[in-house]
């Protein structure tokens, strides 16, 4: 793939965007273990440069599923707090002073009366040395959840944009969102009369216009940046969406390390003998892509990240002009 040279060292911020199935995928998704915690942890401690912003899809609070197989260190400890127990271990195994702070956006919560069974959520560790934070939506994240019927309101997983306004090591202002589309409404007839399923769903595509609304408002005319799993292929309707109607740019098609028209060319995820292209990094105006290194496919072996979750990050450096 395409590089572009970095103008001045140090003007680039690094960005990694990793759905890490709750830390769970040692048990196939059914409740995260210390080990999931550990190996991501120490695998996201060996890139080099350092990332500033580590943005997690799927990441819990506390719930049954969370904690049945690996309790934590006091029984009020969250799960992302668990997790920057063993990224901070790999920092003091390295000789290193850990530079990240963590932000949490809870989504939705599945229980019965007062027992959790298990909790939705995003992340974003920051790396403080380098970026700071201005103000974020951790306490309110915006729901951007589509709603069929009134009926599904009490069912249907809750969908949510987390963002931070920050600045770089220079003071530019920019916008950092977070996010994890729906699956495709299976029963639409959008989604069995064409080519494909992932990213044709009305509802996702009623979920990726309520984000960038939420985006136009919140960032207004400074730089943004978005990452998430999109659960969307390249050239399906939502991704068209979002690069010609939203006029976002991808950073995998930018930098000419995915053809578009490929929806299987780059896989992301993997399901079985699946392999889908499913998590996308995106950004406004005014940030310019920089590089797509250690990104690499689902099923790469040579990849620290292999094998640690049922995706792969997507990796980039980028300026803000």
């Amino acid at each position: 793939h395409v590089s572009r040279k970095r103008s001045t060292i140090g003007d680039s911020v690094r960005l990694v965007s990793y759905n890490v199935r709750y830390f769970g995928h040692g048990l196939k998704g059914l409740g995260a273990t210390a080990g999931s915690k550990q190996a991501i942890a120490s695998s996201l401690v060996s890139l080099a440069p350092l990332p500033d912003l580590i943005a997690l899809q799927e990441v819990e609070t506390r719930s049954i599923r969370a904690g049945f197989a690996h309790r934590g260190a006091h029984p009020s400890e969250t799960q992302l707090e668990a997790f920057l127990r063993y990224v901070e271990l790999e920092f003091k195994r390295r000789g290193m002073v850990m530079p990240y702070q963590a932000w949490y956006f809870p989504a939705h919560v599945y229980q019965l009366g007062p027992i959790k069974l298990y909790t939705t959520g995003l992340a974003i560790l920051v790396n403080a040395r380098t970026v700071n934070v201005v103000r974020d939506n951790g306490d309110k994240p915006h729901h951007i959840t589509h709603y069929r019927s009134k009926i599904f309101r009490q069912v249907k997983q809750t969908r949510i944009a987390a963002h931070l306004h920050l600045e770089d090591a220079h003071g530019k202002p920019f916008h950092l969102f977070n996010t994890h589309l729906s699956l495709p409404t299976l029963w639409t007839p959008e989604v069995w009369t064409g080519q494909g399923r992932m990213g044709f769903g009305p509802n996702q595509l009623a979920e990726a216009r309520a984000l960038h609304s939420y985006i136009e408002t919140t960032a207004r005319n400074e730089p943004f940046v978005l990452v998430g799993d999109f659960n969307t292929a390249p050239g399906s309707p939502v991704y068209q969406w979002l690069c010609k109607d939203a006029c976002l740019r991808g950073a995998q098609e930018e930098l000419k390390q995915i053809d578009p028209t490929d929806a299987d060319g780059f896989p992301t995820a993997g399901f079985l003998n699946l392999r889908m292209h499913l998590d996308h990094i995106f950004a406004g105006p005014n940030i310019e892509f920089v590089d797509l290194n250690d990104t690499r496919k689902f099923g790469d072996e040579s990849s620290p990240f292999h094998e640690l979750s049922d995706h792969v990050p997507l990796i980039t450096q980028f300026d803000v002009k």
